[in-house]
Parts: C-alpha cells; sequence; structure tokens
C-alpha cells in the first residue's frame, strides 16, 4: 500500500463512522517579509486554505505587518518572544523553560503581546507558539492571567484545556528533517506515516483537531512539493475541513472536543 493510499483509507475510515477530519496548518518563526514568506503565502492563497503564522514579536517588523494586512485568511500567533535559547548545553533549546524566572519569562511575553497587538491589530490572535515547542509545566497556568487564551506545541495533547481559560490545539506533522545536516525533507513516508497516526489516534482516542506544521525559513523544493500535494489530496477528500486558528482558539470547540 502506497502513504497516499494509506491516507485515503484513513480519511475514508473518519467518513464511514460520519465524522469529519479536522486539520489546521501552522507556520513558525514568521518576523519579516522576503522569498521564503511570499512563496508561503503564494501557496496559502493559491490552495484558498487559511493559515496561522507564529510571529517572533521582538524581531518583527512594520513590513511583515503591512504585507499581512494583505491576506485576510492568515491569523498571527505569538512565537514567544526572542526565539533565543536559555537552556545550557546539552539540554534541548528552550525560551520558555525554568532556566530564568517565571516573572521575567511572563514579563517578557507580555511585552511580545503587546507589540504584536499594535502591528497586527485584529489579525493577533492571544495564543502562545512556544519556540521549539517546549514551555515549563509551571508557566502554563499563568498564561491565562497575563491573557492569552490559546497554547500551541506539538504532538498529542493531553486535554483540551489545560488550565481553565486556556484552549491547547496542537500540531502533528513536521515534514522538516531537522537532524539531517541540509535539513531537508523527512520523506513521504514518514510524513505521511506521522500523519496517518495522528489521525488514527484522534479517531480511537480522544478527538482533536490535527495540525501540519511547516517552517517557510527552512523548507527545501521536495519539503514545498509535499505541502502541495499534501494539501491538495486532502482537499480533495470529502469529510475535510481545514480550520482557521481564531475559530480553533477562540471560539467554543465542544461540540468537537
Amino acid at each position: 500500500m502506497s502513504s497516499w493510499s494509506a491516507l485515503d483509507e484513513e480519511i475514508a475510515r473518519w467518513r464511514d463512522l460520519g465524522r469529519t477530519v479536522d486539520l489546521w496548518w501552522r507556520d513558525d518563526d514568521a518576523a519579516t517579509v522576503g522569498a521564503p514568506l511570499e512563496r508561503l503565502l503564494a501557496l496559502r492563497r493559491n490552495l484558498g486554505l487559511p493559515l496561522a503564522l507564529a510571529v517572533v514579536p521582538a524581531r518583527a517588523d512594520a513590513a511583515l505587518a503591512a504585507r499581512l494586512g494583505e491576506e485576510p485568511d492568515v491569523g498571527v500567533l505569538q512565537h514567544g518572544y526572542a526565539h533565543v535559547n536559555h537552556a545550557a548545553p546539552p539540554a534541548k533549546k528552550v525560551e520558555l523553560g525554568a532556566e530564568r524566572p517565571a516573572m521575567l519569562v511572563l514579563g517578557e511575553l507580555g511585552t511580545g503581546w503587546l507589540a504584536l497587538e499594535r502591528e497586527f491589530a485584529a489579525k493577533a490572535l492571544p495564543v502562545l507558539v512556544p519556540p521549539w515547542n517546549r514551555i515549563a509545566p509551571a508557566l502554563v497556568p499563568t498564561l491565562p492571567e497575563i491573557g492569552f487564551r490559546g497554547l500551541s506545541t506539538f504532538g498529542r495533547r493531553a486535554r483540551p484545556q489545560p488550565v481553565r481559560g486556556l484552549v491547547q490545539v496542537n500540531t502533528h506533522l513536521d515534514p522538516v528533517d531537522w537532524h539531517s545536516p541540509g535539513r531537508g525533507f523527512v520523506g513521504l513516508d514518514r510524513a505521511l506515516t506521522a500523519l496517518v497516526g495522528a489521525l488514527s489516534a484522534a479517531r480511537t482516542g480522544p478527538p482533536e483537531p490535527i495540525g501540519v506544521l511547516s517552517h517557510h525559513l527552512a523548507m527545501d523544493d521536495a519539503t514545498w512539493d509535499f505541502l502541495v500535494s499534501l494539501w491538495g489530496r486532502v482537499m480533495a477528500a470529502p469529510g475535510t475541513r481545514i480550520w482557521p486558528a481564531h475559530e480553533l482558539f477562540l471560539a467554543s470547540r465542544e461540540a468537537r472536543g
């Protein structure tokens, strides 16, 4: 069975149950305009898909805000503060970890949100995307207290609401091979195995929207080609829906888990 056939069959299982496959698209590390961003926006526009763009507040410039103002289906999420690693080797990279005082970390996040709100206005959603998808567990309960209503990391979530007032919607497929020297495409089999596995887990266990994660600044042509093929295949399959971020995080989701 080809990898694409496995995806088709998994979507068909959802359809046979009378259920809709809920997906969404998040792209990380945005800070300014340039050829990679234009390629991303052109792809989104050609496909007619909503996109959640995780923007680094300390690096974002006015040119990015102006450019995104022309894109009605792009929501802006907060990608940490400066996307700076504060962990000492050999620990994994983290910006929002326990290495620094919590008040300092939260203060930076608050400053970052004010910057996004000022530059991107209504496009900015109070949703935190931790750099490297890592955040100290002790910080999570404090996020609603400083205005966040959403959290997005990577992998299966433990629950839809980790704390009262905070909705978590994660991503599950990252097609970039971060461990290879050239950071190329992970390959069709690995990519679709991850996606089919996430869909199967959401079908047989606690339901959740399944997220595709891209990095416009790091992708090679093979990764871009995969995204085109993936979204084209998904959109052509009956019983699928790609959600905009504001509906996932800011609207009531009880009916969909």
